[in-house]
């Protein structure tokens, strides 16, 4: 059984809400007209001492909706084939609540109030998941609908760097780039640099964080 404190202490750090990480692979840029290929979440966790840590990944492969645009210089960019066999892609719909139902019941597990995206560049991840959602009609959203935390913002104030590779290298991780632009690796790396940086800021000032409760 968790811990009551521990449990509450990532709600009274970020006013009620829980981080949550998300990455996207799609077949273009413009989140209403271009197909959701790819979709991973990462929860986070807080332990008693007030460090931030990733704790589970949950991802899946997007059958293209009907009638998406698929942008050809962008699955080269990625290496998606959307209609390869092998992918077990599911419908927007299943892909989606295969995704929220644990970040629902991490919110609850945190005693939070609802999610917030953690992502590098997180306008766009947020973008083409709210348009995701108008399109299945999915009425239990458990993100916050727009605000986020920026990994670009966060990596420039800390480190310098903007780009998600230099940023975690700068951060003291490895990068590996045959792995990249795969929304579960992307997702995690993105993780690992938000909690370094969280619990960098909690090293940096500590106890005189005083969180107030979500309005």
């Amino acid at each position: 059984m968790t811990d009551p404190d521990v449990k509450s202490a990532i709600a009274k750090r970020f006013r009620g809400f829980l981080p949550v990480v998300v990455d996207v692979e799609t077949a273009g840029f413009n989140a209403k007209r271009d197909a959701l290929l790819e979709i991973a979440a990462v929860t986070l966790h807080m332990d008693g001492q007030g460090y931030l840590q990733r704790r589970d990944t949950v991802a899946c492969h997007v059958e293209p909706f009907p009638g998406a645009n698929l942008e050809q210089e962008s699955l080269e960019f990625t290496g998606i084939d959307p209609y390869h066999p092998f992918r077990m892609a599911k419908p927007e719909h299943e892909a989606l609540e295969s995704i929220f139902r644990p970040v629902r019941k991490a919110i609850k597990e945190g005693g939070c109030s609802r999610a917030i995206l953690v992502g590098h560049n997180s306008f766009f991840d947020l973008s083409f998941l709210n348009a995701a959602v108008a399109r299945t009609g999915i009425k239990r959203n458990p993100f916050h609908p727009f605000s986020t935390f920026d990994t670009v913002t966060l990596a420039g104030l800390a480190y310098g760097q903007t780009v998600l590779a230099r940023a975690v290298q700068a951060a003291g991780m490895e990068w590996n780039s045959e792995k990249a632009h795969s929304a579960v690796y992307d997702t995690e790396r993105t993780a690992d640099l938000f909690c370094i940086i969280i619990n960098r800021w909690h090293d940096y000032c500590g106890a005189t964080i005083q969180p107030s409760r979500a309005i």
